[in-house]
């Protein structure tokens, strides 16, 4: 090297990397037309790690702390060069900083509806989605398989991959999953933990570690979601006559309101409501799971009895009681 070149390098005495923008995942020292001098002093922060070169591939790790570089600080750049024999300085390598920082609110979905075989519905589509943390695990093995020589690497070069892998992952679980779509979302705490697990291999081969991972939510296709919300209304519907035919039985033998006629017309009036809803959403001619016996005609006939002395009120409130019972 002639000494003009020797003037015009610039000598490195001070290395480090302040994180300025989230996301940064690798970060290369600039270095051209730069060596590093001996006794040179290398700042690693707390959540990162820096990383020694030598020709390409990686020599030293070095973890956060204040180091003074030398031979006794970059041992295998030390026996990869020689410098046992007489340190060499200054000497160039290439420097990338690693941040360990956990990479926090990934979010995954599913772009197209994902088909799962329901034990109730059969063969339907889901859409899911969520969000997920990961961070850097082993540097060595994310800077051979992911970032390289790059002079910066970010998480969202990175999540076009980590998506892929997910989703692949989510359509094997949920195809193969034997839980029912309307209790999955009971499920969800279970589906995150379990998928969790499953993922971790493919966050590994890359260095990182999946520390997080949630499924936010699942959701039908529009049409069959307005299908289950119609299902549902009409089997909280189902009962309404049964429901009407016991409000309307309590009444009679109360004190009050007009009397038996009173109670008897408003009796009529709720039956023929209760009745007529009943039998357009089943098409049955009577209300189902009904006694054989009409259970308001019987408590009119006891309320006679019970006007007329035959019965006393302790007996009439029995047997109002257990045909009550039998209508609930």
């Amino acid at each position: 090297m002639g000494i003009f070149s020797k003037l015009t390098k610039e000598f490195i005495g001070v290395i480090d990397w302040t994180e300025s923008e989230d996301g940064t995942l690798a970060y290369r020292y600039p270095m051209q037309d730069r060596e590093i001098r001996t006794g040179a002093q290398l700042t690693v922060r707390e959540s990162q790690v820096a990383v020694f070169l030598n020709e390409g591939e990686i020599a030293d790790v070095l973890p956060p702390g204040l180091h003074t570089l030398n031979t006794k600080t970059l041992p295998v750049l030390t026996t990869l060069r020689n410098w046992d024999k007489g340190f060499q300085s200054p000497f160039k390598s290439d420097v990338i900083f690693f941040s360990l920082r956990e990479q926090l609110d990934q979010r995954w979905g599913t772009p197209a509806p994902v088909t799962i075989r329901d034990k109730e519905f059969g063969a339907i589509r889901i859409r899911a989605h969520g969000t997920y943390s990961y961070q850097i695990k082993d540097p060595k093995l994310f800077f051979k398989k992911v970032s390289g020589t790059r002079e910066l690497y970010t998480a969202g070069d990175l999540e076009a991959q980590l998506r892929a892998g997910i989703l692949t992952s989510m359509a094997s679980f949920f195809g193969g999953s034997e839980v029912g779509f309307v209790d999955m979302a009971a499920n969800q705490t279970k589906f995150s933990d379990t998928l969790k697990n499953a993922l971790a291999d493919s966050f590994k081969q890359y260095g990182l570690s999946l520390q997080t991972f949630y499924v936010q939510s699942i959701t039908l296709p529009e049409e069959l979601q307005t299908y289950l919300d119609k299902k549902a209304g009409m089997n909280m519907l189902g009962d309404l006559g049964r429901y009407t035919q016991f409000q309307a039985a309590e009444t009679i033998g109360k004190g009050g309101g007009g009397g038996i006629a009173a109670a008897g017309a408003e009796l009529a009036t709720g039956l023929a409501v209760g009745q007529t809803i009943a039998q357009s959403l089943t098409g049955a001619g009577s209300i189902s799971n009904g006694p054989k016996e009409d259970p308001i005609a019987l408590l009119n006939k006891l309320h006679e009895l019970l006007k007329q002395g035959i019965l006393t009120q302790a007996e009439f409130d029995a047997k109002k009681a257990e045909i009550l019972k039998k209508i609930t």
